[in-house]
C-alpha cells in the first residue's frame, strides 16, 4: 500500500478472515489457552519475486506489473531476517497490531456471550526492548476498551506477552516481565543471532564442523545448552525476578528434541510446543526428563 488510507482498507478486508479464523480455533479449543504469535515475517515476503506470479499478484491487485516490481524493490531488505518485521510493525504501522488484536478480541468477545471458554494469549514477536512492549500495549488497550463497549461486556480475558527470540531481549528480561505476563523463547532465531549462523546456509559448513568435533550436534536440531542455554536461563532468572508467576515455555523445533526438551524442564519451563507430528517423542521425552527430577530429588 502506498498510504494509511490503502493500507486500511486491505486490513479491513482481511479482518473478517483472521476473525474467522481465530473464533473457530478458540471455540475447538473452547476453556484451553490459545496462543496468537502477531505478524512476524517481513513485508517483503508478501510479494513474490516470480515473474509470472508477479503478473498474477497484478492482475488480482489491479495494478500494474510495474507497479508491483517497484513494490518489491521498495521493500527489499538486505537481512530481512534482522529487518522490518515483528514488533517492528506494530511500531511503524500501528493499524496492523490493532486489526489483528481487535479480530483476537472480537472473536473472544463473542465466544463469551455464546457462553463458551476462550483464553487469548497475544504474544509480540521480535521484540528487544520492554518499550516496545509499551508501545504496543498501548494500541492493545485502546483496541480492548473499544471492543468491549461495542459488545456490552464487563470483561474479556486474555494475557499478553512476548517472543524471547534476540539475546538483548534475554539480557533484559526483567524489564520485559513488568508488561509481559508470558516468554515464549523462540530458539530458532536465537540460535542465529547467538551463533551467528544462518539456518537457510548453515549446510554448507555444518558437516565440516560435526566431523571434526567442533560442535557435536547441530544447533538448530538440539539447543546449544552451554551457550543459548545460559541465555535462556539468564531470561527466565530474570524475568521470574520481577514476575514470579510468569508462564515460560519455547517454540521451534527443539520443542521435539529430547534432550532440548530435558534442559527446558531442567530449566523450569512450563511448556514446549513443537510440530504436530513430533508431539508423541515431546511428550514421552517431558515424562521422562520429570521422572528423572524427581527421582534424583529423592
Amino acid at each position: 500500500s502506498k498510504s494509511l488510507k490503502e493500507r486500511k482498507e486491505a486490513l479491513n478486508r482481511l479482518f473478517k478472515y483472521m476473525k474467522r479464523d481465530v473464533k473457530a480455533t478458540m471455540e475447538v479449543m473452547n476453556g484451553k489457552p490459545v496462543m496468537f504469535r502477531l505478524l512476524d515475517p517481513p513485508l517483503n515476503e508478501f510479494i513474490p519475486d516470480d515473474t509470472v506470479k508477479q503478473k498474477e499478484l497484478a492482475a488480482k491487485l489491479g495494478t500494474s506489473l510495474a507497479e508491483v516490481k517497484k513494490r518489491e524493490e521498495l521493500l527489499h531488505e538486505s537481512n530481512p531476517m534482522m529487518g522490518h518485521r515483528g514488533v517492528r510493525l506494530g511500531v511503524t504501522y500501528p493499524e496492523i497490531t490493532e486489526m489483528q488484536v481487535r479480530a483476537i478480541l472480537e472473536a473472544a468477545g463473542e465466544l463469551i456471550k455464546a457462553r463458551k471458554k476462550p483464553v487469548p494469549e497475544i504474544m509480540i514477536p521480535v521484540t528487544c526492548d520492554v518499550n516496545e512492549l509499551y508501545e504496543q500495549k498501548k494500541i492493545i488497550d485502546m483496541v480492548y476498551k473499544e471492543v468491549i463497549t461495542k459488545l456490552k461486556l464487563k470483561k474479556i480475558g486474555y494475557s499478553l506477552g512476548t517472543m524471547i527470540e534476540i539475546p538483548r531481549a534475554c539480557l533484559v528480561a526483567d524489564k520485559m516481565a513488568h508488561v509481559a505476563e508470558f516468554f515464549s523463547f523462540g530458539t530458532n532465531d536465537l540460535t542465529q543471532m547467538g551463533f551467528g549462523f544462518s539456518r537457510d546456509d548453515i549446510g554448507g559448513f555444518l558437516g565440516e564442523y560435526l566431523d571434526k568435533k567442533i560442535l557435536t550436534d547441530d544447533p538448530f536440531r538440539t539447543l546449544d545448552q552451554d551457550g543459548i542455554g545460559q541465555l535462556i536461563e539468564t531470561g527466565i532468572s530474570k524475568g521470574r525476578s520481577k514476575n514470579r508467576n510468569l508462564k515460560v515455555g519455547i517454540c521451534g523445533e527443539h520443542g521435539g528434541d529430547p534432550a532440548s526438551i530435558d534442559f527446558c524442564n531442567r530449566a523450569g519451563m512450563d511448556y514446549v510446543s513443537c510440530s504436530p507430528f513430533r508431539l508423541p517423542v515431546a511428550r514421552l521425552a517431558a515424562a521422562q526428563s520429570e521422572i528423572t527430577l524427581q527421582l534424583k530429588g529423592k
